[in-house]
């Protein structure tokens, strides 16, 4: 879905940069020179888009600000946890988005917007605790977490923890879907055939 796919594209930006600057301030011990190539490595994925003549959204230029200021304050301060504290904006952000109701339909098959609408406007609510939550751990992990374990915990969490609220979200409207079809008449049925499109698999079933 192109709302999944264009947030993933920010928070994976967002993560390129914040572990980059990780891996050089390990193997440098050197938080300026890190927060510098960090501030490049932004500067160079919205170039690419710019010449490649890709349209940036607002929230990646929003990004690429917080690359900058979390870049320039650990630059002054010499304190590499400013870098560490971007990704909680980003996901706090991304979650009062969610917190839209019935964000995702615009995104669902046509039956799943005329017989689930309501199970993906809760499924999108998750979604927002989610990023509510990354936000948290985050910022806690920042605080009070050494660099190595941020970067190890919050690399892991945000792969796997999406990819199971995706996978979970997605059978939870199907599933609903399915049970509601199949508590319809074969008239309701052939009617929202009719008018979504979709193929009577379940009636043909039996």
């Amino acid at each position: 879905m192109k709302a999944f796919l264009q947030m993933a594209r920010i928070l994976a930006a967002d993560l390129a940069s914040s572990l980059l600057f990780l891996i050089l301030y390990a193997l440098t011990d050197n938080a300026v020179l890190s927060a510098c190539l960090g501030i490049v490595l932004g500067l160079v994925q919205i170039g690419v888009q710019l010449i490649r003549r890709k349209p940036v959204d607002a929230m990646e230029w929003l990004s690429l600000f917080l690359v900058i200021a979390s870049g320039t304050a650990t630059v002054l301060t010499d304190d590499p946890r400013f870098v560490l504290f971007k990704p909680s904006v980003i996901y706090v952000i991304i979650g009062v988005v969610m917190l839209r109701p019935g964000w995702m339909n615009r995104y669902l098959p046509p039956i799943a917007k005329a017989v689930a609408a309501d199970a993906a406007t809760y499924v999108g609510f998750a979604w927002a605790g989610l990023m509510f939550f990354s936000a948290g751990l985050n910022a806690w992990l920042a605080v009070s977490a050494s660099l190595a374990t941020w970067g190890m915990v919050m690399g892991a969490f945000a792969i796997v923890s999406k990819v199971v609220l995706a996978v979970g979200g997605f059978a939870v409207i199907r599933a609903t879907a399915r049970r509601r079809i199949r508590a319809m008449s074969g008239e309701e049925r052939a009617a929202l055939s009719a008018a979504t499109g979709w193929r009577d698999t379940l009636g043909a079933a039996g």
